[in-house]
């Protein structure tokens, strides 16, 4: 039986734990009891949808598995997590969802009408992060309100409506499509329930797009996952978040600390609790998991902040009594 009422979370819950919840310290990986046995025994496929964001974490996680595992393949999807969810996820179509966000209720109905069961696994932490063109030499922090005023419908056209000593040219945007996680969680943080996400701008799934439209916008914005930032820092500038304390860049540091508001947050993947009795799939989902505390994986080689090795055991005893339920 899935745990999914206990650890489902609302958004707006999420939003306001989502500081505490970046306060985990980088760790390196601990053995599981997945660790053992199966070697290269294992065959099947693990169908593997979702978020844009964690997609280069379970790229990684699937890389090392298979030099493990052989005969098991392991298909992706960037479907983006809202997608993810309801394409593939919750009609029963894929085996794993990871998710930018929590899931969200209508999703959590859209499963149940399945019959899909699931349990929620954290992965790890990221700074979501606002980045500009290299050329722009007129900002280098913003306000969540600065943000607002040029992310929401109906809000600034020019960079000077949002401050007159800026350029008075027209903000060219690129961010997240709206089924991804990035842009659910960029709109809660950001713009608020008192408005909506603009339209006016150019939405994919791909973060290499985002990042190639600023590139080559001098008066571009847009925002992805810290994890692309940081494989592009010189080619892009990341812009500091002032939540009234002061200018804050975000890095692991600042995501691991909670310095970093309001655009840390925890990542997450969904395993179909059905598919845990199938043993490839089961000793998948713990090696995802111990992967998640495996600081050269996650923090040097992807860019987000992992688990600690206690959080990521708590993880793992929880999926183990779901296994053993399955």
């Amino acid at each position: 039986m899935s745990d999914s009422p206990n650890r489902s979370v609302s958004r707006r819950s999420f939003l306001t734990s989502a500081g505490a919840a970046g306060a985990l310290a980088l760790a390196g990986c601990t053995e599981g009891p997945g660790d053992e046995s199966t070697g290269s025994q294992l065959s099947g496929t693990v169908t593997i949808t979702g978020s844009s964001t964690v997609y280069p974490v379970v790229e990684a996680v699937a890389a090392e598995f298979r030099k493990q595992h052989s005969e098991v393949q392991t298909p992706l999807s960037r479907t983006g997590t809202g997608g993810g969810f309801s394409g593939q996820f919750c009609p029963g179509n894929s085996d794993f969802n990871n998710a930018s966000r929590p899931i969200a209720s209508e999703e959590e109905a859209l499963c149940a009408d399945n019959g899909v069961e699931y349990h929620q696994m954290r992965i790890a932490t990221d700074a979501l992060t606002v980045i500009v063109n290299t050329d722009n030499d007129w900002v280098d922090c913003m306000t969540p309100e600065q943000l607002q005023q040029i992310w929401r419908a109906d809000g600034a056209t020019t960079w000077a409506d949002v401050d007159s000593s800026w350029p008075d040219e027209p903000i060219n945007r690129f961010g997240a499509a709206d089924t991804s996680g990035t842009f659910d969680y960029f709109t809660e943080a950001i713009i608020g329930e008192d408005a909506n996400h603009t339209s006016n701008y150019e939405a994919t799934e791909r973060d290499n797009t985002i990042l190639q439209g600023v590139q080559s916008d001098q008066y571009g914005i847009g925002y992805f996952g810290f994890s692309y930032y940081q494989s592009n820092r010189d080619s892009v500038k990341a812009l500091g978040i002032d939540n009234g304390d002061g200018c804050v860049k975000p890095s692991l540091e600042t995501a691991k600390s909670g310095a970093y508001q309001p655009l840390s947050r925890p990542l997450f993947t969904y395993v179909n609790t059905d598919r845990l009795s199938e043993e490839h799939i089961a000793e998948f989902a713990r090696f995802y998991v111990e992967q998640s505390a495996n600081d050269s994986l996650i923090a040097d080689q992807i860019g987000y902040v992992p688990q600690t090795d206690s959080a990521m055991q708590s993880e793992l005893d929880e999926l183990n009594n779901v296994i053993s339920n399955a």
